[in-house]
């Protein structure tokens, strides 16, 4: 039974192609970890402008909701 499982494991990760390993060069490998620290700022600047946007958004809504509740218990 063992065997059987472990064989279905083999032939499922070649058939998926998890079992394949890619070459990639030491150059290629160092001008991949070089561009890291570009990426990840980049990433967090722009979640920053998202979340900015995001929150400048929910406040105009809640001021508008706000305004209308006043409206709704103070009769002007």
């Amino acid at each position: 039974m063992k065997k059987l499982i472990l064989a279905v494991a083999i032939i499922s990760l070649a058939w998926f192609g998890l079992a394949k390993a890619d070459s990639i060069t030491p150059q290629q490998f160092a001008d991949n970890l070089s561009q890291v620290p570009v990426k990840v700022q980049s990433f967090i600047s722009s979640e920053i402008e998202k979340t900015k946007e995001y929150q400048a958004n929910q406040w105009s809504q809640m001021k508008a909701d706000l305004l209308k509740l006043k409206n709704i218990f103070i009769k002007n």
